[in-house]
């Protein structure tokens, strides 16, 4: 049975393992003790290791054919730029000098972010556009990427990055933002966003385990061509929210924080041909809309109890029937 290593034991690494547990090993990556069980729940063997600290990484040389790297690079302060500082992401160094001590994965999955593209004006986005990080966090996924891919070339491992944009399920909603009140941009300043369903992701992980090309990068990102207010307008319908107030984006510069600020100032619609066409990724939510659809439908409909059954003398000349109560 091969072995998998998953580096980020998070959301999607728990989707993507109750897609492969009954057929692979699954070894994970942990730095916090209390997450143990529930990988465990998972079918996720725990791994003690932190990417910050390169000598608790040595159990990882040789442990598995397929890597999955889903960690994010170490934090930064959402208000850095990287406009004229060259960034390292120093857990995906360690992870790969790790790697490289043993028996050589024969692939890696590397989950990153389209933030990578920096803003593009709203112009449609292919994987061949030329990179421009405008953000700390999304410089160190550039260096991610280049140092995955120069190892990968380097030691015939076949690599796939796959950028992704927002993630979103039934439990990964603005419902708290909308709920606040945070305010949205003005539909003539606000800018494009992208989505993908977080059972999507998981499923393009996997598909990329079998069908990515070597050292390939691929959009995993759904149909939507949403900006960014509409996708909150579209929550708030979904869950009867009030609509959040649109404001114009000098206003926003004082009343919104930096992280926010970071995504409003971005806008950009990403394809998804290629994932569709060599992934061979058909979605199970191919649109905001129709996932939302979906998410309402499951929270209104009733849940009935099994229903108790009663025998009822109808006459002496019958037999007792049994006939459900509701």
């Amino acid at each position: 049975m091969n072995r998998i290593l998953i580096v980020g034991c998070g959301d999607i690494a728990l989707r993507v393992a109750r897609l492969l547990s009954e057929k692979y090993t699954l070894f994970g990556l942990l730095r916090n003790p209390a997450r143990q069980q529930e990988s465990r729940s998972a079918g996720i063997i725990p791994v003690a290791g932190d990417m910050d600290k390169p000598s608790s990484l040595r159990r990882l040389r040789g442990l598995a054919h397929t890597v999955l790297h889903f960690a994010p690079p170490p934090t930064m302060s959402p208000t850095d730029t990287a406009q004229d500082t060259a960034l390292i992401d120093t857990r995906t160094r360690n992870l790969l000098a790790a790697l490289s001590q043993g028996r050589l994965p024969q692939r890696l999955i590397y989950i990153s972010t389209s933030g990578v593209y920096g803003d593009c004006a709203g112009a449609v986005v292919n994987e061949t556009r030329p990179l421009h990080a405008q953000t700390t966090r999304a410089q160190l996924r550039v260096s991610a990427e280049n140092q995955i891919r120069n190892w990968a070339k380097r030691n015939g491992v076949r690599a796939s990055i796959l950028r992704v944009p927002g993630i979103y399920a039934a439990d990964r909603l603005p419902l708290e933002r909308l709920k606040k009140g945070t305010p949205a941009l003005v539909a003539a300043e606000d800018g494009y966003t992208n989505h993908i369903h977080a059972d999507d992701l998981a499923r393009c992980a996997v598909a990329a385990m079998a069908h990515a090309k070597a050292n390939r990068i691929y959009h995993t990102v759904d149909d939507s061509q949403m900006k960014m207010g509409e996708y909150f307008d579209a929550v708030a319908d979904a869950f009867a929210l009030p609509h959040a107030a649109r404001i114009s984006r000098a206003e926003a510069q004082n009343v919104l924080p930096p992280m926010l600020l970071s995504f409003m100032n971005e806008s950009r619609r990403l394809t998804n041909t290629r994932m569709k066409q060599e992934l061979k990724v058909v979605l199970r939510y191919p649109t905001v809309a129709y996932a939302l659809n979906q998410i309402s439908l499951a929270a209104i409909k009733p849940r009935y109890l099994p229903a108790p059954v009663v025998e009822v003398s109808v006459s002496p000349r019958l037999t007792q029937l049994s006939l459900p109560l509701f």
